[in-house]
């Protein structure tokens, strides 16, 4: 069913779009209902999904593991970092350009038939501190058990994975029909073409060379690496949400890697932090902002000091739709002098976009694993350390 499931993702947000019309808004919120109720599950287990994946990891790799994490944490911020300072290129373009950007008009938008909201029963980063930490320490001093525990975690965890997995057309389809009741799709395409292309074609040619690099260059291996991480990818355009998506991007990095217990592991650490199409979007973003109120692009120095807390304000991002810009306002208004209109504009601006910019980070997330992954492969720095 995996290798289907870009074709089936696409199919139902396609159907969404054209069918809309023509679908009984009381059906609409019936299947939008049933996205969010299913979402609702999904957060619900991922902490269980998280600490499985990182003790497992964390168990066998006891001896080089806090290496690991120091240099995981190490490339994150580097590669957020790079991301950023690539869009300082592409933000001066696109302030060059003639731009009146209309504000956005506000209406009702699509509610569910019910709501279903499971209590938030452990934090998602007490969850992996807890499956590293306990992975880490019975590793080293109960090595027995945590070969004999390891196992059923895992069975538990890709049994979950499968249950997610089955759920996720449905999934989908609540939230494509969201997107088509209330018009966004035809306004991305309609009324914001010429800055969304720009970010698009900077973002995902990036992430392009990204997994073209991680396979050598390799076109075969780029183009298969792209194909199975495309499940996950859709699933985060429908759903707006990394964390949702993560079941269908371990599954897909998996796949790529030939060091998966490294690679499944790196997914649920980064999903929240590692933001490729935040840190490209955010920032053109605001230089077309800055443009259509008259103001000037920043120099490289004030550019500097706002990727610098650009990029450490990604550890506290939200995980959820839309989160990626609110945690951003304050650094906007204090490095790029942006005022209460323009943090409105640039807001609604990064909401219309999100099922884009969620599916950027993904693919980016599938390719630093993979590039992490490839760090690790036998014979090199992981056969060093366990010695």
């Amino acid at each position: 069913m995996f290798h289907k499931m870009p074709f089936i993702l696409l199919g139902i947000v396609l159907l969404a779009a054209f069918l809309n019309p023509y679908i009984p808004v009381g059906v609409q919120s019936i299947f939008f209902a049933l996205g969010l109720s299913i979402k609702s599950l999904i957060m619900f287990f991922l902490p269980v999904v998280i600490f499985g994946l990182l003790f497992k990891t964390a168990a066998q790799l006891a001896k080089s593991a806090t290496k690991i994490i120091i240099f995981l944490l190490i490339a994150i911020c580097c590669s957020n970092f790079i991301s950023t300072m690539l869009s300082y290129n592409v933000g001066m373009l696109v302030h060059h350009f003639d731009l009146s950007i209309a504000p956005l008009k506000e209406h009702a938008g699509l509610v569910p038939a019910w709501d279903f909201v499971l209590p938030k029963w452990a934090s998602n980063a007490y969850a992996m501190f807890a499956g590293l930490v306990l992975g880490i320490a019975t590793s080293l001093f109960c090595p027995k058990i945590a070969a004999k525990v390891s196992l059923p975690i895992e069975k538990t965890v890709n049994w979950i994975l499968r249950g997610f997995l089955m759920v996720m057309p449905l999934f989908i389809a609540g939230f494509a029909l969201k997107l088509a009741h209330d018009g966004m799709i035809v306004k991305i395409v309609k009324d914001y073409a010429l800055i969304f292309g720009v970010i698009a074609l900077a973002l995902f040619t990036y992430i392009g060379f990204i997994y073209l690099a991680a396979n050598g260059f390799r076109f075969a291996r780029f183009l298969n690496s792209i194909k199975n991480m495309l499940p996950a990818a859709v699933a985060g355009f429908g759903s707006m949400s990394s964390a949702a998506a993560m079941p269908l991007t371990i599954i897909g990095v998996e796949k790529n890697s030939k060091e998966p217990d490294i690679a499944r592991a790196v997914v649920p650490a980064t999903v929240n932090i590692h933001l490729i199409g935040d840190c490209f979007a955010i920032p053109i973003f605001a230089f077309a902002v800055l443009k259509n109120f008259g103001m000037d692009q920043p120099d490289l120095w004030a550019y500097l000091m706002f990727a610098f807390y650009f990029v450490m304000a990604k550890f506290s991002v939200a995980a959820i739709p839309g989160g990626g810009i609110i945690v951003m306002l304050p650094i906007l208004e204090s490095f790029l002098g942006f005022n209460g209109e323009m943090m409105s504009l640039i807001t609604a601006l990064y909401i219309l976009f999100d099922p884009v910019i969620t599916s950027a980070n993904i693919l980016g997330n599938g390719g630093f694993a993979l590039t992490f992954s490839k760090l690790f492969e036998k014979p090199t720095f992981l056969q060093r350390n366990t010695e």
